[in-house]
């Protein structure tokens, strides 16, 4: 079985059991694979390799760049009557597509007849507020455009039908009928 050793100094198990201080000082890097039966059994590190390497790992956590997104963007909802975020963001629960969402969508190639009705709205938010993704205002808006027209070609091109509503009887009885 081959092995990977992650240090150019090694030594045996029972040098290391003898003088472990001694080992680790006459390593050049601070960092010592210990073997036994021609295995690499543990790594031995000095504390200021350690050092160094917590060091490097805090570095890597840190982001490239000191340019930071106000929070707000991400997980506060901004009130439904203010303007939407500026740049990305991620979908919230009072998001609403701008007051000329048809004739924009008619633009991009998809027209709707009707407006877009609550339901279609609560559902298309719910799954993108899941997803976690971000984008600008406007891909929002197309995304929900292509979300609506993909639902109501599913539906023969019709809003789709309230499941709650209750019918009301006809109350005129047609010509020719005996009641």
């Amino acid at each position: 079985m081959s092995v990977k050793i992650l240090s150019p100094d090694v030594t045996g198990i029972d040098a290391f059991y003898r003088d472990p201080a001694g080992v680790l000082a006459a390593s050049a890097t601070g960092t010592v694979a210990v073997f036994d039966n021609n295995m690499p059994t543990f790594y031995a590190i000095t504390p200021t390799r350690l050092a160094e390497l917590l060091a490097l790992e805090a570095k890597q956590a840190r982001p490239a760049t000191d340019v930071m997104l106000e929070a707000a963007l991400y997980h506060d909802a901004p009130s439904p009557d203010c303007a939407p975020p500026l740049g990305k963001f991620s979908m919230y629960p009072g998001w609403r597509p701008d007051d000329d969402f048809q004739r924009m969508a008619a633009l991009w190639g998809m027209a709707l007849k009707d407006p877009v009705t609550p339901e279609e709205l609560a559902s298309f938010i719910a799954y993108w507020q899941a997803e976690g993704k971000v984008f600008h205002h406007i891909q929002w808006q197309q995304k929900l455009a292509r979300s609506v027209q993909t639902g109501r070609a599913a539906n023969g091109g019709l809003t789709p039908r309230d499941v709650n509503a209750l019918s009301q009887p006809d109350s005129c009885i047609p010509d020719g009928f005996r009641g």
